[in-house]
């Protein structure tokens, strides 16, 4: 019988605006793909939601999708790989399988005020020294404790084991690995005799791993592992929470249920969705840095295995972990919006059909004529972390038209990167020498030109800018054997473009003092 080909590898990219499958060969290129938009639920001003069934439905069938267009059956792929937005968390019922509410996205600001609450008792000190991280309805933990505190019925089903809770990571990887569909009813008394799956032989795993653990603020960064403390802080019951896995193989070799793909396949990687872009570009040294923007904006720098804290206004995390008990560390500056600014232009205000019109309106005028937009429309995350913070357009004069709101709309991504990447290089003690970039705002050359001149350095655009998927992807072939090593991964990345700045670095500077001025008028509403 001739042996089986298995020479293809797959990520599933779960972002906030979207799930991307994708395909790629031995050399690191992109064999085919498939996506599908999520909807956005925004039930009142400052809550944000998605519906977990919808994702669900959407990674089925962005895995056929890809497959399909690339001809080949799920026995070629030698792995999978998982990438999703971190923080959003997912209540669910692990008898039925049935989500107990939709996921609360990572910027919802419903928990504010417990953040404020909690901040009163000394937590917020608490918090950063053993997960790194600042206090914020940004993260899971908060999330999570709102909804046991405001859905009635729920803390009394956690507590017997009728609700269990992840993020996104561990929402799919118990869905791909059978959820309650192979289980039955079997699955509330493996969960209350304290397993960490939903049920018998096949059914769903409840895991996640290092990285996306390192960002609900229960996890001790140090130990990598659960810290009791804080969860009884926050009121959450430990057994609601999956179990802690590396980034590697976390499920110890399992495959996905036979009924998702029509065959089995291994699900050997799982990562934060910018911890496997810090991958896909091949950012494997220390102080190695990535930028992707996308509906926010993430820069992450590698740390090695130091976890090196922040006295700038960005927050240590894990980037990935290929062994139990070690892990990569990244410093991170987290944005909110950016590609999510353009968005708000076409449907919010409705001043832009398409976000190629927003580009050319952009591109029709020389500057902004003055105006400023501030997009905190959640509040400011990194390097300010003011959840007070809300949007303004400043600079308004009879002169401004559309087409200088929408230049500052794209300029607004530009300073905000240039804030969180100058944080960045005084927290390491260096200058970066120039800036890799992805995500799905990374193909606009316009972006790209602008952002190079508002840095002041070289701009780095790879040949394949889902770098989310690719980085998934990657870390499920090394596991498979696809790879040897990083050195081979890194042998895979391949320049686009480069885009060095144009602008004089003075004209910058006053552009982001201007910008700056406005950022303090929009805080403390």
């Amino acid at each position: 019988m001739p042996t089986r080909v298995q020479d293809l590898v797959g990520g599933l990219d779960q972002g906030t605006t979207g799930t991307r499958f994708a395909i790629f060969d031995r050399g690191g290129r992109l064999v085919a793909s498939d996506y599908r938009p999520n909807r956005q639920i925004h039930p009142q001003p400052g809550w944000v939601e998605h519906d977990p069934l919808e994702i669900w439905a959407d990674a089925q069938a962005v895995m056929r999708g890809a497959l399909a267009k690339a001809g080949v059956a799920a026995g070629r792929l030698a792995a999978i790989g998982i990438a999703n937005q971190t923080e959003t968390l997912v209540v669910w019922d692990p008898a039925s399988g049935q989500p107990l509410g939709n996921a609360v996205v990572w910027q919802d600001t419903r928990a504010r005020e417990l953040c404020d609450e909690l901040a009163r008792t000394g937590l917020a000190e608490t918090v950063a020294e053993r997960t790194g991280l600042s206090l914020s309805s940004y993260y899971t933990a908060p999330k999570l404790a709102w909804l046991l505190r405001h859905v009635p019925g729920l803390r009394e089903r956690a507590e017997s084991g009728a609700a269990v809770a992840g993020t996104i990571d561990a929402w799919l990887t118990w869905n791909l690995t059978g959820g309650a569909r192979a289980a039955g009813g079997a699955a509330g008394a493996n969960r209350a005799a304290g397993t960490n799956r939903a049920a018998g032989a096949g059914a769903g795993r409840h895991v996640t791993d290092y990285s996306n653990a390192s960002r609900t603020m229960l996890l001790d960064l140090e130990r990598l592992r659960w810290d009791g403390e804080l969860a009884a802080a926050f009121g959450i019951p430990q057994a609601m929470l999956p179990e802690v896995r590396p980034s590697i193989d976390p499920l110890g070799g399992a495959r996905t249920a036979a009924d998702v793909l029509g065959e089995p396949v291994p699900l050997l990687a799982s990562l934060g969705d910018q911890q496997a872009a810090l991958v896909g570009q091949a950012c494997f040294d220390r102080w190695e840095t990535k930028l992707t923007i996308g509906t926010g904006t993430f820069a992450l720098a590698n740390l090695g295995e130091t976890a090196v804290r922040s006295s700038h206004g960005l927050v240590t995390s894990v980037g990935y972990g290929r062994d139990p008990g070690r892990c990569t560390y990244v410093l991170e500056g987290s944005i909110a919006y950016s590609g999510g600014v353009i968005q708000w232009l076409r449907d919010g205000l409705g001043i832009v059909a398409s976000e190629t019109e927003a580009e050319a309106l952009a591109s029709d005028v020389p500057d902004s004529g003055g105006v400023t937009l501030v997009p905190a429309f959640s509040g400011l995350y990194a390097p300010h972390w003011d959840m007070t913070a809300r949007g303004l357009i400043g600079g308004l004069t009879g002169h401004s038209d559309r087409r200088h709101i929408v230049r500052a709309a794209y300029e607004a991504i530009c300073f905000q990167a240039r804030e969180v990447l100058s944080a960045m290089e005084l927290d390491m003690g260096r200058r970066l020498q120039e800036v890799r970039v992805d995500g799905g705002a990374s193909r606009s050359d316009f972006l790209m030109q602008l952002l190079a001149d508002t840095l002041s350095r070289p701009v780095l655009r790879p040949a394949v800018t889902e770098a989310t998927a690719l980085g998934a992807a990657s870390l499920a072939g090394l596991a498979a054997g696809l790879w040897s090593g990083t050195d081979e991964l890194r042998s895979l990345w391949r320049l686009d473009r480069r885009f060095d700045p144009a602008e004089d670095p003075a004209r910058a500077d006053e552009r982001a003092g201007i910008w700056s001025r406005a950022v303090e008028r929009s805080r403390g509403w």
